[in-house]
């Protein structure tokens, strides 16, 4: 099983690439896991709606491009599916029993994600209405695929 996680822009503090890279470790157990960075583009403080749709656009371009057909896509919306933690880790074993190979998570940057990639999806999900930095996602997203497959295991975790 490969999952892999497209994130929008750099991961710049250390104490969050440390902890991606844990629960990465962590998860070579079950699973090929791995996160790929695609350049953010600088948006400026005010914005105009055509430069934000712009921007959007040059980073769902840098994303379609790691696109496979066959992919499996899961991106992180605000307006996404809620779920809880057993939810969650069901809904990627029956991925991997329909033989699903690679699963991609996508979560974008200080934007958001094109509306062309949410339609790429094959489901949207969302981790909470609060808006977290992109950079924390990528944690938070590791730490639940982690959990996922402790309780597809039947391996402790804490509720």
């Amino acid at each position: 099983m490969n999952l892999t996680v497209i994130c929008v822009g750099k991961c710049k503090e250390a104490f969050y690439r440390d902890a991606v890279s844990e629960y990465a470790k962590r998860l070579s157990k079950y699973c090929d896991f791995r996160i790929i960075e695609v350049s953010d583009e600088k948006t400026k403080e005010h914005a105009s709606a055509r430069e934000e749709e712009q921007i959007l656009n040059k980073e769902a371009e840098r994303i379609e491009k790691l696109f496979r057909a066959d992919d499996y896509v899961i991106a992180l919306a605000i307006k996404g599916k809620k779920q809880g933690s057993i939810q969650f880790s069901q809904c990627l074993e029956t991925l991997m029993n329909a033989g699903k190979s690679r699963i991609v998570f996508v979560i974008g940057g200080s934007l958001g994600l094109h509306g062309r990639i949410l339609l790429r999806a094959n489901e949207q999900i969302s981790f909470s209405d609060m808006t977290f930095p992109h950079q924390l996602m990528r944690v938070i997203l590791a730490e639940q695929i982690y959990r996922a497959f402790r309780i597809m295991n039947g391996e402790p975790y804490h509720k």
